[in-house]
């Protein structure tokens, strides 16, 4: 009882302290905010569980699952390496490269736009649970089936952006280009390209989570001893969740990382977009 009304305690005593920092005007207050929010969250799951004696079948608390991700750090670091440097990033890259070329395709040629798009959007609307078994027969139980899930997940929403990204320009901006005489890949590279940037990396960053998801549960249908994927499902068998709680965490700091890259190149490039603004 006692861990449950000290849970409260922090909860409100946070929720303070974030509501005064709404407050300032400084740059490391949404540094800070969110720091706030997930040790106060990780303390009340701590304080919770224990405080409701809630079985660690059903729910371990933090610290149990920080000492079983320590203690099986080197598996997981070779699982890692096999699901997203193997599987996610290499499916991520050629998914990304042959979504910007065939978008230039179809942007070329409006019969390709025409005939793509709907079926990229039948396509993408598949199950992953239905495909990546089928991708496992394919190309067998390496990386390489896995990189061919994540290729067909991240290519038609990357293909979707890009496309809408290039045509998000004015009459009166494509009307003066013309006026300068100025040819097609003039147009793309001084016009629509830069404008199209914001919808690029919308769907880069999107792209960057279902790349891991796609490599992780494609690993579920088939994969050698390796993999986040097999490590959560043949611990799930064993009942060892604390294995598949430290699958998860590493999951996670995997998708962060994958996804922290892409959005700082993101306010690099896209500077003078108002959504970087503050």
């Amino acid at each position: 009882m006692m861990l449950t009304l000290l849970a409260l305690v922090i909860w409100l005593g946070a929720w303070a302290l974030n509501h005064r920092l709404s407050r300032l005007n400084a740059p490391w207050v949404g540094t800070l905010a969110p720091i706030i929010f997930g040790v106060t969250l990780l303390l009340m799951w701590e304080l919770l569980v224990r405080g409701l004696n809630v079985s660690g079948v059903i729910l371990p608390p933090p610290s149990a699952i920080w000492v079983s991700f320590m203690r099986n750090l080197p598996t997981l670091w070779q699982d890692l390496v096999q699901t997203v440097f193997k599987g996610a990033l290499s499916g991520y890259i050629i998914g990304v490269i042959s979504a910007f070329v065939v978008a230039l395709l179809a942007d070329r040629f409006a019969f390709l736009r025409r005939g793509l798009l709907p079926v990229g959007g039948f396509l993408s609307a598949l199950p992953i649970v239905g495909t990546a078994p089928i991708f496992v027969m394919w190309f067998g139980f390496g990386w390489q089936s896995k990189a061919a899930v994540v290729v067909a997940m991240v290519f038609f929403p990357l293909l979707v952006n890009i496309v809408a990204g290039l045509r998000d320009t004015t009459v009166q901006q494509r009307d003066l280009m013309t006026t300068y005489a100025a040819s097609y890949w003039q147009v793309l590279l001084k016009l629509r390209l830069p404008a199209a940037m914001p919808f690029i990396f919308n769907g880069l960053k999107i792209s960057t989570t279902l790349a891991l998801i796609g490599a992780i549960v494609a690993e579920f249908f088939g994969s050698p001893t390796q993999g986040l994927g097999f490590r959560i499902d043949a611990s799930r068998g064993r009942l060892a969740l604390d294995v598949v709680w430290s699958a998860i965490v590493m999951s996670a700091i995997a998708g962060s990382l994958f996804y922290g890259p892409v959005a700082l190149v993101e306010r690099a490039v896209t500077f003078w977009h108002p959504s970087q603004r503050k």
